[in-house]
């Protein structure tokens, strides 16, 4: 297994580029991570220039392909994974361009579909891997989704004042594709917005305009969220409806409300985030890192 399972249609030029990554599915709750990494390859207008097979990385009776018509001619549609080009507007610290790997996440062969992520990642110099990730959590529908972070390199760690994940458990492809990050001396961090639990099936544009604005201050971009944002009032007065509806979830929706003042004072600043990781692109660019402190694994 190796570069054969990674298609290139073309291999774009790139200055200071970032990937982000997100997957349907486990690491996907609401469809916050999705419908984010969608959104920001339509409103960055980032172009396809590879995919990986999926021939090796899915169990086709699990993820199964779809069937559908074009031009009246019947068409398998396989599983997806595929790299987006995009020149990002002017950032706070010059040009910068943008890969993004928008798809599912695979059922077979995780290191080496990780493996194949971190080789595209070297190929073009990424300076950082972020990936986009919604979980289910005990908060209110009528609240900004809260976002946070984490990091798996130590320097990274250190450079943005994060702590490190104490996370035991099951993981996603998330979860191995920082680790196999770390494995290659890629700086990653991950954002995660947290999604209703009571309303886990429905996508959740909440969720994908706190990681998208969260995102943009990152990397110092600007990003109009306007449609995330007249998307995410919809869904609240459409969620509103139906908790009003019973009266047992209505009255835990209330308690969720009268704790989420403790909640956000959980969170870490946003925008020390992204000074720091600002900062932190900008040093390792230069030529400026840090002596890499003791491995904290």
């Amino acid at each position: 297994m190796g570069a054969e399972e990674l298609r290139y249609d073309r291999r774009p030029a790139v200055t200071r580029p970032v990937l982000i990554c997100s997957f349907r599915g486990w690491n996907d709750g609401g469809q916050g991570a999705s419908l984010a990494g969608s959104f920001l390859a339509r409103s960055w207008r980032a172009e396809q220039f590879a995919d990986i097979d999926p021939e090796l990385f899915f169990d086709f009776q699990m993820t199964r392909p779809h069937v559908s018509i074009v031009n009246d001619e019947r068409q398998i549609d396989w599983p997806e994974n595929s790299f987006h080009h995009a020149h990002l507007p002017q950032t706070g610290d010059g040009p910068r361009d943008l890969l993004l790997l928008l798809g599912t996440e695979p059922s077979l062969r995780w290191r080496a579909f990780t493996g194949l992520v971190t080789a595209v990642a070297a190929e073009f110099g990424v300076s950082m891997v972020v990936t986009l990730g919604s979980l289910l959590a005990d908060v209110p529908h009528t609240r900004p989704a809260p976002v946070t972070a984490s990091a798996s390199d130590a320097r990274v760690l250190e450079e943005l004042g994060l702590q490190a994940s104490r996370y035991e458990g099951p993981t996603g492809m998330v979860g191995v594709l920082h680790d196999a990050c770390r494995q290659a001396d890629i700086p990653s961090v991950s954002l995660w917005a947290a999604v209703p639990h009571y309303v886990q099936l429905t996508p959740s544009p909440r969720a994908a305009k706190a990681l998208c604005d969260r995102l943009a201050t990152l990397l110092d971009v600007p990003l109009d969220t306007t449609d995330l944002e007249h998307a995410a009032k919809e869904y609240t007065q459409q969620v509103s409806e139906a908790v009003a509806a019973d009266e047992e979830t209505a009255a835990y929706v209330d308690e969720l409300e009268s704790r989420v003042e403790e909640i956000e004072e959980e969170l870490p600043s946003g925008e020390t985030l992204a000074a720091e990781l600002t900062r932190f692109l900008r040093e390792r660019e230069q030529g400026n890192d840090p002596p890499p402190p003791p491995s904290a694994q």
